[in-house]
């Protein structure tokens, strides 16, 4: 376990979103499990653009989040998370490591989430930045980090104002209702 920093409020106001802890690969616990079920439900909930549409509940997720914790028991998965000060996670994103010889020199960033009641803080690019000082201590030799979202959404915008830059885009590739599609966008952050 890697505590990555104790965020001081910044120029933001005090409330919810002051004093986050951002820790790498806590400890499993239940009542984290717990609660990243509850928050993955909640940010698909309120339109969050993380591998479900709404009407979600936590059981709903379990078993996309199994496949996040058992590649995490394997080591080819890290997570990020963002919690208060009693625990509860309110940001999360999941490293993806390749295992492809010729490209572990780059991480994914996977289901990159910020719980909606605590959003307009700051907490989106804090977690971004927290990912990639993460990126780092997990391999120094990792130079990148990469990334998919949903087109549509103005996340584009809001990745690049991160530091992401556009470098591929799939077609309605993302099939959100009966005949209503999202272009996949491919992001990608260099790492100095």
């Amino acid at each position: 376990m890697s505590d990555l920093r104790t965020a001081a409020p910044r120029r933001r106001p005090p409330g919810p979103g002051a004093g986050l802890r951002y820790v790498l690969d806590p400890p499993m616990t239940p009542d984290l499990r717990d609660g990243l079920a509850t928050l993955w439900a909640d940010v698909t909930n309120a339109g969050g653009a993380v591998g479900f549409l709404p009407t979600v509940t936590p059981e709903d997720v379990q078993p996309d989040l199994r496949k996040h914790l058992v590649a995490m028991a394997e080591g080819t998965t890290r997570l990020l998370v963002g919690a208060t000060e009693h625990g509860r996670p309110v940001a999360t994103a999941f490293f993806s490591l390749n295992t492809h010889r010729l490209m572990r020199h780059w991480v994914w960033l996977k289901t990159v989430m910020v719980h909606p009641g605590w959003q307009g803080r700051g907490l989106g690019r804090e977690l971004m930045a927290a990912a990639s000082s993460a990126a780092r201590s997990i391999d120094p030799g990792v130079t990148g980090i990469r990334l998919t979202c949903r087109g549509g959404l103005g996340l584009e915008r809001f990745y690049a104002s991160c530091g992401y830059h556009e470098v591929g885009r799939v077609p309605d590739a993302i099939m959100v209702g009966g005949d209503e599609f999202r272009d996949d966008v491919i992001l990608w952050l260099p790492l100095a």
